[in-house]
């Protein structure tokens, strides 16, 4: 039973390109898949992603104009099985269910896509329920993502970035066979805010394509020998051409600032409340405008080393904004920096807590302790403006 009905939202679904749309993160991210060209979508209902569930059943109309099969699954596992569709045919397909617990359950079937690739682009949509408001054990997706090698996108919480996400993920898909996970925390999927819209599209390859010409690869099985080759294409070909995409299309994001000897690394679901808490200081103005340099990714794996090392190139210390634990961005950004011999101070869980939602407060707090240590010069300066 749908938790709300969407059926006045779902009109705006048939927007088209350069009308502007108005609504909340989940309906976005619906409008993104149909503007991508999915050709199918399974999901499980959970928390914070549910609504995209009730969305997609009421959107139903939509979905048959266009061609679009899409199926309420019976468990997490079955919606990600789904995504097999895609492993030997050109289609897009989505999957969405909640985080960590949704991730558990289907975290075989997400292994053995990992594993065998895929050709048309694959997009695991998960609720990240994490910190405050959360019903669940205390985990975080990048752990999978890590273990499967599978991509993983934490865009900035605007509809415009979430969007981008969405469209570009199935691209990162493609081009490095890869299946691509997309996290949107609690705050994110229901933040209200507009972008300019596309024309939805039509899928160029249909399920029914599919059923009428019928493909099976055996080296795509995960079974020895192919699960070998598998690995190795998985390091020496899929890794590579995801960095090339990431570079190439700028999925990461650079905010200059005045302070150049200091600078912020952090996730982008975590953009919004540095801002605030920067503002707070005094470190940023209302606009968003930050005194401190800033390097936002939207993609947390992988990371990219040239940009690390261009953006910490001459800084004396950086601050990683890292919600939850353990600290996988820390650690990796400290093998980076130093086999390229830069010694940049990394600083962290050090100054942030380890674990808990990383709320205005504490963010404040952490970044007051970061630069009262490397340029307290800042915080005099922003006391005697006010």
């Amino acid at each position: 039973m749908a938790e709300r009905s969407f059926k006045q939202e779902v009109k705006k679904l048939r927007l088209g390109a350069g009308e502007e749309f108005r609504g909340e993160g989940i309906l976005a991210v619906t409008k993104a898949l149909l503007q991508s060209g999915v050709s199918y979508v399974s999901g499980y209902q959970g928390a914070p992603v549910s609504h995209l569930i009730d969305v997609l059943a009421d959107a139903n109309d939509v979905l048959q104009d266009l061609g679009i099969r899409f199926e309420a699954s019976a468990n997490e596992a079955a919606a990600a099985a789904a995504l097999a569709a895609s492993i030997n045919y050109p289609l897009r397909g989505a999957a969405t269910f909640k985080a960590t617990v949704g991730t558990n359950v289907a975290s075989d079937a997400l292994a053995n896509l990992a594993s065998s690739g895929v050709t048309g682009g694959a997009l695991i949509i998960v609720g990240e329920d994490y910190g405050e408001g959360s019903s669940i054990m205390q985990e975080r997706s990048h752990a999978f993502a890590m273990k499967s090698q599978i991509w993983l996108l934490d865009p900035r919480p605007n509809l415009p970035s979430i969007v981008r996400a969405v469209e570009k993920g199935f691209e990162l898909s493609e081009a490095s066979n890869t299946p691509v996970m997309l996290e949107l925390r609690i705050r994110a999927c229901h933040v209200y805010g507009t972008f300019t819209a596309r024309d939805n599209v039509r899928p160029a390859f249909t399920l029914k394509d599919a059923l009428d010409n019928p493909l099976r690869e055996t080296n795509r099985i995960v079974l020895p020998p192919a699960s070998y080759a598998q690995e190795r294409e998985k390091v020496e070909k899929r890794w590579p051409a995801a960095v090339r995409f990431v570079q190439e299309h700028k999925l990461n994001e650079l905010f200059d600032g005045d302070a150049g000897d200091i600078g912020m690394v952090m996730q982008g679901g975590m953009y919004n409340t540095a801002l605030r808490a920067l503002e707070v200081l005094g470190l940023a103005d209302v606009f968003g405008e930050s005194q401190i340099p800033l390097y936002v990714l939207n993609v947390t794996y992988p990371l990219i080393d040239a940009e690390l090392v261009r953006f910490c190139t001459g800084k004396k210390a950086i601050l990683v904004i890292e919600e939850g634990q353990p600290e996988f961005i820390e650690q990796a950004v400290n093998t980076i920096l130093r086999r390229a011999d830069v010694q940049t101070r990394i600083e962290g869980k050090g100054m942030l807590p380890m674990a808990g939602e990383y709320v205005a407060g504490v963010m404040k707090e952490g970044i007051r302790k970061f630069v009262e240590r490397y340029r307290p010069d800042l915080l005099v300066m922003a006391q005697a403006s006010t």
